[in-house]
């Protein structure tokens, strides 16, 4: 499902939600040069995950628009792919109470389950 949204201001959480974006489910390639193929929907795939901060809410005190968070498995929706005009980006809102992690800067993710 694709929504066309005009302004990205548009979109607020509500409370002190966290909607996140640039979301990896693609294969991973580590620094030795080994590809990990795709793994999302596979037991293989469960690991936590990383995402780009798109928006905050009001209440929202220890993150901050354009950080990077590592987020349980799992404690995320599924992705409504919007249309801003500058491109196609796949929103996810995170369970707050899973994020692990909070980065400035993009984390290299180069963690793999347990079934690799």
């Amino acid at each position: 499902m694709t929504v066309f949204v005009n302004r990205i201001e548009q979109l607020r959480p509500i409370r002190d939600d966290v909607l996140v974006t640039e979301m990896t489910f693609d294969e991973r390639i580590t620094q030795a040069g080994i590809i990990i193929p795709h793994d999302d929907g596979k037991t293989s795939g469960i690991r936590p995950r990383w995402g780009r901060v798109f928006a905050i809410g009001p209440e929202q005190q220890e993150i901050k628009i354009g950080q990077w968070i590592c987020v349980a498995h799992g404690r995320w929706t599924r992705g409504v792919t919007i249309d801003s005009g500058e491109g196609q980006q796949v929103i996810r809102k995170v369970d707050n109470d899973d994020i692990l992690l909070v980065s400035d800067i993009r984390p290299n993710d180069e963690t793999i389950s347990d079934k690799y």
